[in-house]
């Protein structure tokens, strides 16, 4: 027999699932800073490939190379991640960016893989009109379950780590802003206008980060 906490986390995805798209929320909604319940069938096969193509079309909606069901209002340990976006060869190469697939990961947990940190500017889909840089680890390993209830043991590095880091970190209610260099914040405006190169050196030395 499902729990009181199932059912009311069933009556708010399941009217969701009914839409072609959902709002994303905003910082300071409450489901941004509480640590996400680790996902536990309470949504059946259907209703979970039901959600990830919701979050899916949100995502390229927005656009965002990551989305995770908190940034929907929902507390489960879900999120799909896809990178596709053409940054260019320079950029690609000093960001280390390369395309990443789609894929789902539920229940994640990442470790860094080595010493080595890697500094670039994020945004948020929940932080909207805002960037920042964030210093984390170069290459993670992610421990997860996929849509098959598979357990998976991965290790990413460069870019891709960096949106493993990001989207892991919201399932347990930190967005980038606590881990961000703080004199680093820009608008959207101010980064495409001034400090979009391949690096950030030109940032730091100006900004003073």
């Amino acid at each position: 027999m499902p729990t009181d906490s199932t059912a009311l986390l069933r009556d708010l995805v399941l009217p969701m699932l009914e839409q072609e798209l959902v709002p994303i929320v905003q910082l300071g909604h409450p489901a941004l800073r509480r640590e996400a319940l680790p996902f536990d069938g309470e949504l059946d096969a259907a209703e979970l490939d039901a959600l990830v193509a919701l979050m899916r079309r949100v995502m390229h909606a927005a656009p965002g190379v990551g989305l995770a069901a908190p940034q929907l209002g929902i507390p489960l340990q879900i999120a799909v991640l896809e990178d596709t976006f053409d940054a260019g060869a320079e950029a690609s190469a000093v960001r280390e960016r390369s395309p990443l697939p789609f894929f789902t990961i539920i229940n994640p947990r990442y470790e860094a893989d080595g010493d080595e940190t890697a500094e670039f500017f994020e945004g948020c889909l929940s932080f909207e009109g805002y960037q920042g840089v964030v210093r984390r680890p170069r290459s993670v390993v992610l421990d997860y379950t996929d849509l098959k209830s598979r357990p998976r043991m991965e290790r990413f590095s460069g870019w891709q780590a960096r949106i493993v880091q990001h989207e892991t970190d919201h399932l347990f209610g930190t967005v980038y802003v606590d881990r961000m260099l703080p004199r680093s914040l820009c608008s959207n405006a101010e980064y495409a206008r001034r400090w979009a190169a391949p690096g950030i050196s030109e940032a730091q030395r100006i900004l003073g980060f």
